[in-house]
């Protein structure tokens, strides 16, 4: 029980998620709940959580793709509300879910994979190096707006993890993108690689920031098709279009 809304209006929102109902009175209920289950989690406050969290794991597990869809991409601004610790606790198993998930889903939790791993602890965090690599896969190949995607984000990710775990998990991927077959993704993927080596060089790693240098020329530079030598020189404008900016701001 909770008093911050009259009880029958809870209990007539939650009894919407039946899979019953859903098939016997509009079959889009369901992700019309999924969709403003986050403003009733607002609403309620996280003291409340458990009014909602049984409706939520049915929501999360419904048979429709787009109810799904719809939970995975708002999971980050649910975590907000309840904070690390029932995040950790309720929300988590279920992203888990959702990273293995179609790529109707998996694309919701992609486009806010920074929003929510920044609100988890470092150590819960780190166990998602394992998985990044797992982004660069999906069921349709000729979806590169999904790697274009994983390559923004994980601009942005850089900032969560230490140069050492950058170096060996995040570098990788990079690199595969990088190799591309779409030129929207390399292009991205430049911005990236010069991302990780101001990384490098930002927190005094100088040496895999060499390590990482030497790699690009051997990989790039030396590469026996052109468009890895292109990729090359665009990788080097990137830098020092970055450069060039820096060094206007500080003057």
């Amino acid at each position: 029980l909770q008093d911050i809304i009259p009880q029958p209006l809870l209990e007539q929102y939650l009894s919407m998620t039946d899979p019953a109902r859903a098939q016997t009175v509009d079959t889009e209920i369901a992700k019309h709940c999924a969709y403003s289950l986050p403003g009733v989690a607002l609403t309620l406050g996280r003291q409340n959580w458990h009014c909602l969290k049984d409706t939520y794991e049915t929501l999360a597990s419904d048979v429709q793709w787009k109810v799904r869809r719809t939970l995975a991409f708002s999971i980050h601004e649910l975590a907000v509300i309840l904070g690390d610790q029932l995040t950790a606790a309720d929300l988590v198993p279920i992203f888990n879910g959702f990273l293995k998930d179609l790529d109707e889903v998996r694309i919701g939790v992609l486009k806010h994979l920074y929003d929510f791993l920044k609100l988890l602890h470092a150590d819960k965090r780190r166990e998602y190096l394992y998985q990044l690599q797992e982004f660069v896969v999906t069921d349709n190949s000729r979806n590169w707006r999904f790697r274009y995607e994983l390559a923004e984000q994980l601009i942005l990710i850089l900032e969560l993890y230490n140069p050492n775990d950058v170096y060996d998990y995040l570098r990788h991927i990079a690199l595969t993108l990088c190799s591309d077959k779409v030129s929207e993704v390399r292009w991205i993927s430049f911005r990236l690689v010069v991302a990780i080596l101001q990384k490098f060089y930002a927190n005094n790693a100088n040496a895999l920031g060499l390590n990482f240098i030497n790699e690009l020329v051997v990989r790039f530079r030396h590469c026996s098709k052109w468009v890895g030598r292109q990729a090359f020189a665009f990788i080097c404008q990137v830098a020092m279009f970055s450069l060039c900016f820096c060094v206007s701001i500080s003057v």
